[in-house]
């Protein structure tokens, strides 16, 4: 396990309106035989809690997990060319929410994992994502 610094930028678009979030974190990189894992924090406005969050992304480019675990936990899983449905936990409690994956990518040579989904909440599409997570070693 090696600790490193996660660059994350999350673009979001819900009808014509975009919003992007981007964020620096430290965390830690894994291989696997058959996936890479990054795990990191993810602080939250006080008084809620941090979330602990670990993505799995499978060498073979065909999906990724993203597990959320803290007040609120969810598992949400991006297949390329299927539609997952996948629990999403909130305060209000648990959403049921359609995941259709496009694309999963990792650049070894630029150390960036990308992945793009749709979400669907009762059939209806909620919005269109994309997420790119770039990572350095830490020299310590």
């Amino acid at each position: 396990m090696k600790k490193i610094l996660l660059e994350i930028i999350g673009t979001q678009r819900i009808d014509n309106q975009k919003d992007k979030i981007e964020f620096t974190t430290v965390g830690t990189f894994e291989e696997e035989e058959d996936s890479y894992i990054v795990k990191y924090v993810e602080e939250q406005e006080p008084p809620l809690k941090s979330v602990d969050v670990s993505v799995k992304i499978y060498k073979n480019e065909k999906s990724v997990e993203i597990i959320r675990s803290g007040a609120h936990d969810s598992c949400l899983i991006v297949e390329r060319s299927k539609r997952n449905l996948c629990s999403y936990g909130t305060e209000y409690g648990d959403v049921l929410m359609g995941i259709s994956g496009h694309s999963v990518r990792y650049d070894k040579e630029n150390s960036e994992f990308y992945f793009n989904y749709d979400i669907d909440i009762n059939g209806a599409l909620a919005s269109k994502n994309e997420v790119s997570m770039k990572f350095r070693v830490n020299q310590e």
